[in-house]
């Protein structure tokens, strides 16, 4: 039976076009009916990127290309992207029409290949997937199909590198300082790390390095470690695994040790001061603004509402619980879809977010339902709704206040803020109070 779902927290596979997009200098060529492309572009937003947005070629397959097949149009978009886009790599993505139809791509886009072109292709019709799960597809794609042919030296591995999958481009809106802040981090404690997406990567020169990690981590809920286990299989690279974002103090140091003890070349010393230097200077400023926190404390918000993926709502519940004091409501809301193997973990990290408190956990897409929900169960008290842009109105029908975090961002521009980290955790607290005191009387 259908079920009408509310309010879309994130796209078709199809949406994977923006993890393309966020390599440097690659450009997706996208094998879709008009305006599939655009929707993606105008709901995962900001920014096009180096060619994305109105920019991206595509086929703009229609009634023809469905009766006789899209593979001669989809060889001449590809022949015409190569000769007026000036890119490093090219990715054909697909649609629902061409794969329902059935066409060829991958024996169009060798044809490229044979020639030398650096191109790449993955079958990613909107009905197969979202874009959470294509993410890991593009980059087995890219693995497989590039930097297998081109790589120079795939067996030597370099101490101290290690490859990152951590925030979904654009899928996450606050990526760029996400993984800016994580590179910081990793940096600090010894390692080279490939971030392989946004301004902190050294873009394809950077891909062509993949196989010669250390190890691989993955600070995620679920999404890449589908890639972290393909790197495993073909190159024998080991990976970390920390299932949620690290915000705050606490849980930075904690993914920094467990980094330090998991790798073999770093200094452990080193990087145990780094850790130190980094949590005094957070510290410090949670003490200089205390009075203020301790007068106000009236005022905050008394418990929260996670409607987030699971990496992020992890991750938040545990740094507002444990280092702001504020009380998560007594169900969170996990709107990623998650794959039914990954759910108990995620349950588990929720009935022991400290070591007083725990919350229950609701996996729904439907955003309708989640608001009739809170709606219904809302505290007396003053909350705050970590959320996106739908739940502008909930917030004010119900005197909350609201943090867009998940997409869709409608109501905030994002240039390079991210809550990642020690300077996440500061940032975050930043904007709570920022919304609270922009109600204050």
């Amino acid at each position: 039976m259908s079920k009408l779902i509310e309010q879309p927290r994130y796209s078709c596979a199809l949406g994977v076009q923006q993890t393309v997009i966020a390599i440097q200098r690659a450009v997706p060529i996208v094998h879709a009916g008009p305006g599939c492309s655009t929707k993606i572009h105008g709901l995962l937003g900001q920014g096009e990127g180096y060619a994305g947005g109105s920019t991206i070629p595509c086929t703009n397959s229609s009634e023809s290309e469905v009766v006789f097949g899209g593979e001669k149009k989809l060889r001449g978009v590809i022949d015409g992207a190569f000769k007026v886009i000036d890119a490093d790599l090219f990715v054909v993505l697909t649609g629902c029409t061409s794969d329902i139809v059935g066409d060829d791509v991958g024996q169009v886009t060798r044809e490229f290949q044979n020639l030398g072109k650096p191109i790449v292709f993955a079958e990613t019709g909107g009905f197969k997937s979202n874009n959470y799960v294509s993410h890991d597809l593009i980059i087995k794609a890219i693995v497989e199909q590039y930097v297998d042919r081109y790589a120079p030296a795939k067996g030597e591995v370099i101490p101290g590198l290690v490859n990152v999958f951590a925030s979904i481009p654009y899928q996450d809106p606050y990526w760029i300082g996400n993984l800016q802040e994580i590179k910081r981090l990793l940096t600090g404690i010894g390692l080279t790390p490939n971030i392989l997406f946004g301004p902190e990567s050294g873009g394809v020169s950077e891909w062509l390095t993949v196989p010669q990690a250390e190890f691989n981590i993955v600070v995620s809920a679920w999404p890449g470690l589908r890639s972290a286990k393909l790197l495993k299989r073909k190159y024998g690279t080991p990976f970390y695994h920390f299932p949620y974002l690290p915000v705050g103090g606490a849980e930075t140091s904690r993914f920094l040790r467990e980094v330090a003890a998991f790798g073999t070349s770093i200094d452990r010393e080193k990087a145990e001061k780094f850790i130190a230097d980094e949590e005094r200077k957070f510290y410090t400023h949670i003490e200089r603004t205390a009075d203020f926190m301790l007068e106000f404390r009236y005022g905050i918000p008394r418990v929260f509402y996670t409607i987030l993926d699971a990496t992020y709502a992890v991750g938040f519940s545990k740094y507002l619980l444990n280092e702001l004091g504020i009380i998560p409501a007594e169900v969170q809301y996990i709107i990623d879809d998650t794959p039914e193997q990954y759910r108990e973990g995620i349950r588990e990290q929720f009935r022991r977010i400290s070591d007083r408190r725990s919350a229950n956990v609701e996996f729904s897409v439907d955003g309708g339902e989640i608001q009739e929900n809170i709606r219904k169960t809302s505290p007396k008290q003053r909350a705050l709704i970590l959320g996106s842009g739908w739940e502008r109105d909930m917030a004010v029908d119900i005197g909350a206040d609201l943090l867009p975090v998940s997409v869709p961002i409608t109501y905030r521009l994002v240039l390079n803020c991210g809550y990642a980290g020690y300077n996440g955790g500061l940032r975050l607290i930043e904007d709570i109070y920022d919304r609270v005191l922009g109600t204050y009387r």
